[in-house]
């Protein structure tokens, strides 16, 4: 039986330049290629969820323009449930322009939109289909308050509740109180620690940090290297499987969505959900885009053999 998954979050059309390296503070240099493609960390997160196998809701906003007209075309050929994703007359969607080097790797300026005008009453808009969800998920696209709510009404409920808290920021010690399982990469968890990762102990550190705040269990993802996941039954750091990336830009949260689709409510199977969501994003980063480039059920399981 599939999971039910809501997310709440971001939706953002991408435009992506290749280059030969990210420019210096004052250098003019050539886009070898440009081109636009759906993305947002939310609306990448549910797609990864939907194609992994979930029944996806998504909770979110976007302008009154034709950009918002195709993202929500676009997850709706995915069979995303967007009902409850609205238009706002003050902002238009959001955008994120994206420096891609030749290496792969990213440098992304995100203009947020109607993404940041996503409200506690959106939320409580969707209160049913939070309540019927066996997984609820955020990141820090869209406003705090709104994914406060959103796990209040799902901790209130029986839900479990997963944050991504990218990019990082000051995370609302009551958001914490709330979230079932925190997210970061290496780099956001030690930012909102203060806590360097550089071995295992390091990110063992990390996890104690977030339990002091509330927080049961921490995954870890640190790129091409792997996932580090800890709770009280006990901690693990999971190898990723190795690849050639084209564009790391929708690793995260394909990692993320195809972890809420396979991740059991008791957290039973872990390793399991974790192993699959590495599979899946090792397939993502072979290729091209944020959500062109997220895998399918059945690519997944048939590198996961």
């Amino acid at each position: 039986m599939s999971n039910k998954v809501t997310v709440l979050g971001s939706i953002n059309v991408d435009t992506t330049s290749t280059i030969e390296h990210i420019p210096l503070p004052g250098e003019t240099i050539a886009s070898l290629k440009r081109s636009s493609a759906a993305g947002g960390k939310g609306a990448n997160q549910a797609i990864a969820a939907v194609r992994a196998g979930a029944e996806v809701t998504f909770i979110g906003k976007v302008g009154k323009d034709d950009s918002g007209r195709y993202m929500i075309d676009c997850l709706n050929e995915d069979h995303v449930n967007t009902k409850k994703i609205t238009e706002d007359n003050m902002a238009g969607t959001g955008a994120a322009t994206i420096l891609l080097d030749e290496k792969g790797q990213n440098s992304i300026i995100v203009y947020g939109g109607a993404n940041q005008r996503v409200t506690k009453e959106d939320v409580d808009a969707a209160s049913d289909e939070i309540k019927s969800s066996d997984f609820v998920v955020a990141q820090f696209e869209t406003p705090q308050e709104a994914a406060l709510e959103m796990f209040k009404v799902a901790k209130d409920n029986g839900v479990t509740t997963i944050l991504n808290p990218a990019p990082a920021a000051t995370i609302l010690p009551e958001l914490l109180k709330v979230t079932d399982v925190i997210v970061p990469n290496e780099t956001e968890s030690a930012t909102l620690t203060g806590i360097e990762i550089t071995d295992e102990s390091s990110m063992l550190a990390n996890y104690e940090a977030f339990k002091k705040l509330g927080v049961a269990s921490l995954i870890i993802t640190v790129g091409d290297k792997g996932a580090f996941y800890a709770n009280e039954s006990g901690h693990e750091f999971l190898p990723a499987f190795k690849v050639k990336p084209v564009d790391t830009t929708a690793a995260g949260d394909t990692f993320i969505g195809a972890l809420s689709s396979q991740l059991k409510p008791d957290f039973s199977n872990m390793t399991d959900a974790i192993n699959f969501a590495q599979h899946a994003s090792s397939l993502t980063v072979q290729k091209m885009g944020a959500m062109p480039s997220i895998p399918m059920l059945a690519d997944i399981e048939a590198v996961a053999k």
